[in-house]
Parts: C-alpha cells; sequence; structure tokens
C-alpha cells in the first residue's frame, strides 16, 4: 500500500490543530519515537504529534486518512516486539498528555482514564479506596498500550488479562469518526463483542482514546513462598500440580538458575525456583494453601521450601523479577537479544520448558535465559546474541522458530503477552490458519485506506 509523505501544508494543517508545543519535527523527538524496547530495527516517524483531547485525535485520523499519511499511536514505548514503531513513517500520536483519571466510581469497581495514564500511577491514586487495576506487566506501561496490547503480567494468572478488566472504549476510527464501545454494566449479551474486537488490535483497527476498567479489591492478606528444585522440569512439574489442585495462586513465577545467578542479591541458591503467592480473606486459608502447596512441591524434588516471606522480603524478590528483562540487557549491553514469549496449555508446560531450554542450548547461539508466568503457561526465553555477523543472529532466528513451531504443535499461542507486531508477524498464518484472512477483512473494513499501524501483524 502507498502512503504519502508529510508535506510543509500537511505540517500547516497539524499544527492549526494542535498548539505549537505539541507538534514536533525536531530530531531528538523523532529519534524517542523510532524504537521501543525490542532489538527490531528503529524507523523514524516524520513528525510527533501529543494530542490533548479525544476531538484533536479525530480531527488529524480525518485528515491523515485523507491525505494516505500513516499514522501510529504511542504510549510507553515499552512493548516488545517493534508494535508501535512507526515502520512507514508518518504521524505518532504520543498519548503521554492524555493522562487524566477521568472518574473513580469506588462503589461500581470501576475508573475512567485516558490512554496516557500509567497504570502504576493509577493504582498509586487507588491505593487509599481498597481497590486496584490487577493486570501487571511490569514496565512503566500505560492503559492505551496495554488495551492496544492485551496486556498481562504475573497476576494474570488468577485476575486475568487486560481484557477481563475493560468495560467500556471510546475510540477513533481511521476516518475520524468517534464510537462508543460497551457500558458500565458488569455484563452484557447485547450485540457482537466489539468491545476485544479492539483490545489486543495493537492500533490496526481505531484508536482508543478513553477507557472503563473494572477494578477490583485488595486482598485482606497475603501469603509467599519460594521453592527450590534441582531442575527447571521438576518446577514445571510441581507448577501443574499446584495448578491443577485449585489453589488459584495469585502468582506462580518461574525463575531458572542463570536469572537467579545474575541476581545474588537476593540471598537464594543457584536453583530453579519458583516464587508463589497467594491472596485470600483471612491468614488461616493462606496457611493452609501454601502448606498445600509445599507437599506438591516436595513431591518433584524441591530442595527448599521458605514460606512466610514478609512484605520487604516479597517485594524484594518481585521487583527482581520485573527487573529481569532490563538486567538481561545490562549483562549484554554489546548483543542485541530476542525475546520468546510463547504460551501451552498448562498441560504441556513441562515438555515446552524442556523444549525451549534444550533448544536454545544445541543451537549455542549465546546466553539464554529461561523465566516466566509458569501458572499460566507462559514461557520467556531471552536469547543473547553471543558473536557479531548475520550467521550468528539466524541461528537465534531459528531458535526462535523452533521453539513457536513447538507451541504451536502443542496448541498454543506464538505470543502469550507481547502482542504480534514486527516479530511474529511471520507466525501469524500458522498459528491461525483461513482466519487469518478474516482478520485482514476486519482490518480493510475499519481502515480501508491502511494508515492505522501499517506493516504490522500481517505477514
Amino acid at each position: 500500500m502507498e502512503f504519502n509523505s508529510l508535506k510543509d501544508a500537511d505540517k500547516r494543517y497539524i499544527k492549526s490543530i494542535v498548539s505549537p508545543e505539541r507538534f514536533s519535527t525536531g530530531t531528538s523527538n523523532l529519534d524517542l519515537h523510532a524504537r521501543d524496547m525490542s532489538s527490531h530495527p528503529a524507523s523514524r516517524p516524520e513528525a510527533v504529534v501529543w494530542p490533548a483531547g479525544r476531538e484533536e485525535v479525530s480531527r488529524i485520523l480525518s485528515y491523515a486518512d485523507q491525505r494516505r499519511i500513516p499514522v501510529t499511536a504511542w504510549g510507553a514505548g515499552s512493548s516488545l516486539e517493534g508494535n508501535p514503531i512507526p515502520v512507514r513513517g508518518g504521524i505518532v500520536l504520543d498519548f503521554s498528555q492524555m493522562d487524566r483519571i477521568l472518574a473513580i466510581r469506588t462503589d461500581d469497581f470501576q475508573a475512567d482514564v485516558e490512554p496516557g495514564v500509567i497504570y502504576k500511577e493509577l493504582n498509586h491514586k487507588l491505593r487509599h479506596t481498597g481497590l486496584f487495576f490487577p493486570p501487571d506487566p511490569g514496565a512503566g506501561a500505560t492503559i492505551g498500550g496495554m488495551v492496544a496490547n492485551n496486556a498481562s503480567g504475573i497476576r494474570t494468572v488468577r485476575y486475568g488479562s487486560t481484557k477481563d478488566h475493560v468495560l467500556r472504549l471510546v475510540v477513533v476510527l481511521a476516518n475520524g469518526e468517534i464510537i462508543e464501545i460497551g457500558n458500565r454494566a458488569a455484563k452484557t449479551s447485547s450485540g457482537f463483542d466489539l468491545l476485544h474486537l479492539f483490545v489486543g488490535s495493537e492500533g490496526m483497527l481505531g484508536i482508543v482514546v478513553e477507557t472503563t476498567i473494572r477494578l477490583v479489591g485488595l486482598p485482606a492478606e497475603f501469603a509467599s513462598a519460594v521453592a527450590t528444585f534441582q531442575t527447571v522440569e521438576d518446577a514445571s512439574k510441581a507448577v501443574f500440580d499446584i495448578m491443577r489442585s485449585g489453589l488459584d495462586p495469585a502468582a506462580l513465577e518461574l525463575m531458572a538458575p542463570e536469572c537467579i545467578e545474575r541476581r545474588k542479591d537476593l540471598g537464594l541458591p543457584i536453583s530453579p525456583t519458583l516464587f508463589i503467592e497467594f491472596h485470600g480473606p483471612t491468614r488461616n486459608q493462606l496457611t493452609d494453601a501454601v502448606g498445600i502447596a509445599e507437599g506438591l512441591c516436595h513431591e518433584h524434588g524441591c530442595r527448599e521450601f521458605r514460606p512466610g516471606l514478609d512484605r520487604a522480603e516479597r517485594d524484594r524478590l518481585l521487583e527482581a523479577r520485573y527487573a529481569m528483562g532490563e538486567m538481561i540487557r545490562q549483562e549484554h549491553p554489546d548483543h542485541p537479544s530476542i525475546v520468546i514469549d510463547v504460551a501451552v496449555p498448562i498441560s504441556a508446560y513441562p515438555e515446552m520448558i524442556a523444549f525451549a531450554r534444550e533448544a536454545a542450548r544445541k543451537a549455542e547461539t549465546g546466553p539464554a535465559y529461561t523465566f516466566g508466568h509458569a501458572g499460566d503457561g507462559n514461557i520467556h526465553l531471552v536469547i543473547n546474541r553471543g558473536g557479531k555477523g548475520r550467521e550468528s543472529w539466524q541461528r537465534i532466528e531459528e531458535v526462535n522458530r523452533t521453539i513457536v513451531d513447538k507451541a504451536l504443535a502443542l496448541n498454543g499461542t506464538a505470543t502469550a503477552e507481547h502482542g504480534v507486531g514486527i516479530g511474529k508477524a511471520k507466525f501469524m498464518e500458522a498459528e491461525h490458519g483461513r482466519s487469518l484472512e478474516w482478520m485482514k477483512k476486519v482490518k480493510q473494513l475499519l481502515d480501508p485506506n491502511g494508515i492505522l499501524n501499517p506493516d504490522k501483524m500481517f505477514p
């Protein structure tokens, strides 16, 4: 599809919509919006615009659609598959100035927010209400980015991903039309479920300018434990049994020994490690759950089970888990990496994790780190390029393809939570088959000129 570049007349028109300080073609701003946290090649936009409201977004999209100018939405740039990289140039809409919490309705367990609200700051504001927004991707993600990517994280195993907490959206379509989808009721059976069509669409069908999110009550009590094992496979088998037992953990995270080795400050033995957390109304209930989990871990060769972590120790371990990706980048600043993000049915988790680690070992590509949200069958394998040159990167790409193929063969997915973007587009046909053509038809219907985040998702 052919697009037009920004002409001086286009720039003048856009400047007439927004105030001058919210439009930039400066090198530093273009560079800041040319890449995300992935290793995918940077691509500069031609202009960056910071909209202040839905009407500005509507007018910019209407004009861009008429002029065939690409538009890419930008949250915090924390994505890992090149999702917001403006590969065809054009305009980047940076939503950092649309960051208002419009309403908090504590009696309904809901909040209305603009897309630039950072979820950590939202939860900070909510702390006195006894409520919180559970999806927790770890990075400083915005709500708009989380909706676009259907983000999830450490506590997804209990509370679900972003899509489970979106009740209503206000969306600007490619032609500038503003539509409202969903409602504020706890449930509905009215009409087609357009709401979840837009959640996870990576800004390719429309741009979200307001979201009503579902909140949940802060747990009265929590209990955390750390379990270490002889092998990663033993730990993954314990994960399966914990999930099958119906204990309903709030977090069930796996870190392989190479991850623990890089964090000696945690005071943990260098062994495959599970971090387990339970939420509940009473301490007695949680004590029972931890006791059952300990028994299940010991059935799979658990070396050490440490229950009763205090809040400071729990927070320290969680922070280490959140920071794993950044830690790996700092350990290997000169070696780009690929983040493999697959998920499989929980029964296949032990097989999948054993396969992934063996594939990385055989390839001898460079340092590899295994961790993930084990409770929902999600594996992250970060592989750093050990050598220089095209051949080294090709070996990493081949490991990526081998692991994704295995996940699909086990009825899993090529991307559990990082989205498709650039990096996973090549696997879409294998995962979705003929339904991929219907996704393309939906895209064509809602964005006939293809201006919204082009060259993403479809191979």
